[in-house]
């Protein structure tokens, strides 16, 4: 009798995967002011969505803060990747603060995009998540002039003035499938409905989203190392299991993983969102390397070469 061999044990590592320009241009914002100015460092919001990032910061001195209004007259602020509404920076001004706006330039764009359509009286109708912070800046630009489309409820609901005058924008973070299926949905509310000048969904959460789907259709599971409030992290697990992963799990960190997961697994597919630093996804390499998955093979669907300048009030430093 032919002894039936073990199936190799192995892992798809997605690339690109983890920090994007924006992402790598916020942080080393921080570290530059920490630098410069020493602590504290007082950050409004997380300045990236990602725990181990913000932990590591606070130790150095960084303060984060839910509200402007809780940092100390004239201190420094910095504003997070996400972005902030004309009213968050109003106030910061009031109150003395110097400011650096970390905001990442795509974040940036489509608030311009918002005063350009809201300038021209058009209803702007932005696909996102209620309660993110990106949603809130973006839509603090022109608040009588946008409306949030987040459900297919939503969508259905929505109300304009002028059918002829609606455009849609986005946030930069949603899943591109799930964005289309909207704006389809309200195409055919709106057959005018006006798509933005250039893509809303940023480079990097497609190029993420794209690896994810060339390696899914072979994974027994994906593990996506990301933090529960990033919106591209979550997406990912959506688009692993929607092109063909048979489970997909989102983890901080390699000891969240459950080995009752690994159950019957030979193939494990790995990536990670946006805010997520390197050094996490090696170690979750070394956990799995440690239980018998050692071999690695990189999906690569895309070269990023994009980089940020930092933000200009530290050129000037």
């Amino acid at each position: 009798m032919t002894a039936v061999s073990e199936p190799v044990k192995r892992v798809l590592l997605a690339k690109p995967r983890g920090y994007c320009a924006g992402v790598d241009r916020a942080v080393v914002a921080v570290e530059k002011a920490l630098e410069l100015y020493g602590p504290p460092v007082y950050v409004r919001k997380e300045i990236v969505h990602n725990r181990h990032v913000v932990e590591s910061l606070r130790a150095r001195g960084v303060v984060f803060v839910d509200d402007t209004s809780e940092v100390p007259e004239g201190e420094l602020v910095v504003f997070s990747a996400h972005g902030v509404s004309p009213a968050v920076r109003a106030e910061a001004e009031e109150r003395n603060l110097r400011t650096i706006d970390a905001t990442c330039p795509l974040v940036t764009k489509v608030h311009k995009e918002v005063n350009r359509f809201a300038g021209q009286d058009y209803d702007i109708l932005l696909i996102g998540h209620e309660g993110h912070e990106e949603v809130e800046g973006t839509a603090g630009e022109a608040p009588t002039h946008v409306q949030l489309v987040d459900t297919a409820e939503d969508a259905a609901k929505v109300e304009v003035r002028d059918p002829s005058k609606v455009v849609w924008l986005s946030q930069t973070t949603l899943s591109v499938d799930e964005t289309m299926e909207r704006v389809d949905q309200l195409k055919g509310r709106f057959p005018n409905l006006m798509d933005p000048p250039s893509d809303d969904i940023c480079y990097a959460t497609s190029n993420r989203q794209t690896a994810v789907k060339a390696m899914a259709p072979e994974c027994d599971l994906v593990l996506v190392v990301g933090s529960t409030n990033s919106s591209n992290s979550q997406r990912l697990v959506e688009v692993a299991k929607q092109a063909g992963a048979k489970d997909a799990h989102l983890i901080d960190f390699a000891h969240e993983v459950d080995e009752s997961w690994l159950a019957d697994v030979t193939t494990v597919g790995v990536t990670s969102g946006a805010s997520v630093p390197d050094v996490l996804v090696m170690d979750l390499l070394s956990w799995l390397a440690d239980r018998g998955w050692g071999e690695v093979e990189e999906v690569t669907t895309a070269n990023e070469k994009i980089a940020f300048a930092l933000p200009r009030e530290l050129r000037r430093a």
